[in-house]
């Protein structure tokens, strides 16, 4: 802390992890989760910026799959403000894509000596606060729960956070917690759905597999690309948007949310081009998945057939790699869902010599396999 600043409390907290995350991480979502949570006046940069808070020190333990910790923040603000920024702190739920908890052990005050001073002083701040119409911090809340809480509801089950026109939309934008969903709707977008953790809920497959397209709308940070690999492994993603670098989706002005979405929501408006064969050399393998696709699409089943397209046998695709263990004679596999890297190694497995889905994840040694995607084919 400046030399300006004189400590007068110490706000100690405990936090567990369900990840391994690092010291930096842990002080980034103390600042990043509290950031205009109070308000502007209780910004921990800015009460940094005027000496009302010292450095936060943090200590990290890592443990097998977790990582636990303690920190101690210094502060030189009223006992009101150090219980305000403790609960801030508290309520954050989420370190990168893990799950975390912070618990408020102890408010020291470290110049017992003037204990009776403070709390004299305490008590004014306190009654002149009391006595103000409406504090900044409680403006923005009560607009934003005049102004969006009714246009955010549920889904599923698991009642992820959502915009109150997603069952309408054709179009899905999954964003990573409830305060991007909030924000979307400032900018007027109300279809989108909070993936809320790391872990993709069941719901959500169900979901995109119902709209016709499907876009994934992430913070700029490293977890965010982490949760965008874990959503294309299970979803087929047609439009995948970051926000600015290090920047997170719920920062992000109106603006510039409009100006990363408005063009893909103009190509959606306007109509995907219908598909058309990209080579010539493909014109069998295309006429044979026409054929194929009416009675495969959207059923997330995957079809085998031999050298003369016989049918060898059809089955979910959570079960295909496993069937294709116990069969011989595949030339070509066809399937209603994404190419994953773990269907490529069952593949080759089996000799197949052609698989083909509705995309294809980014996927390392696939030399000597030919793999396409219905639209490559002009099939849709």
């Amino acid at each position: 802390m400046p030399q300006s600043g004189i400590v007068k409390y110490h706000v100690k907290l405990s936090y567990e992890v369900d990840g391994l995350v690092e010291r930096a991480d842990i002080i980034g979502a103390i600042f990043g989760q509290t950031e205009g949570l109070l308000g502007p006046e209780m910004n921990l940069n800015e009460l940094q910026r005027v000496s009302k808070v010292g450095r936060i020190e943090v200590n990290a333990r890592n443990t097998a799959n977790t990582t636990a910790g303690d920190a101690l923040i210094p502060m030189s603000t009223d006992i009101d403000t150090c219980a305000l920024i403790a609960a801030g702190i508290e309520s954050i739920d989420k370190v990168g894509p893990f799950d975390c908890k912070f618990t408020l052990e102890a408010i020291d005050d470290v110049r017992a000596a003037k204990k009776d001073d403070i709390v004299k002083r305490a008590k004014e701040i306190k009654q002149k606060w009391a006595t103000k119409t409406v504090s900044e911090g409680e403006s923005m809340l009560n607009d934003v729960h005049q102004g969006d809480s009714k246009k955010l509801t549920t889904y599923g089950p698991s009642k992820l956070t959502c915009s109150s026109g997603l069952a309408d939309s054709n179009w899905v934008i999954l964003v990573e917690g409830r305060a991007d969903v909030i924000n979307l709707l400032r900018a007027g977008y109300d279809n989108a759905l909070a993936i809320e953790g790391a872990k993709i809920d069941e719901s959500i497959k169900e979901l995109c597999n119902s709209k016709e397209t499907v876009v994934a709308f992430l913070d700029g940070d490293r977890a965010g690309g982490f949760i965008l690999k874990e959503l294309k492994s299970v979803v087929a993603i047609d439009y995948e948007l970051r926000a600015d670098n290090d920047v997170e989706v719920e920062e992000l002005t109106p603006q510039r949310i409009d100006e990363i979405l408005s063009p893909i929501a103009e190509e959606i408006k306007g109509g995907k081009p219908t598909p058309q064969l990209k080579s010539e050399d493909d014109k069998p393998l295309a006429e044979m998945a026409a054929k194929v696709f009416p009675t495969l699409n959207e059923t997330l089943e995957a079809v085998a057939l031999d050298g003369d397209n016989n049918e060898i046998f059809k089955v979910p695709i959570s079960e295909v790699v496993s069937k294709l263990s116990t069969q011989s004679g595949i030339k070509y596999l066809l399937l209603d869902g994404i190419i994953t890297q773990r269907l490529l190694e069952g593949a080759k497995n089996a000799g197949i010599e052609c698989v083909v889905g509705h995309r294809v994840a980014k996927l390392s040694n696939s030399d000597g396999m030919t793999l396409k995607t219905f639209g490559d084919l002009g099939v849709a």
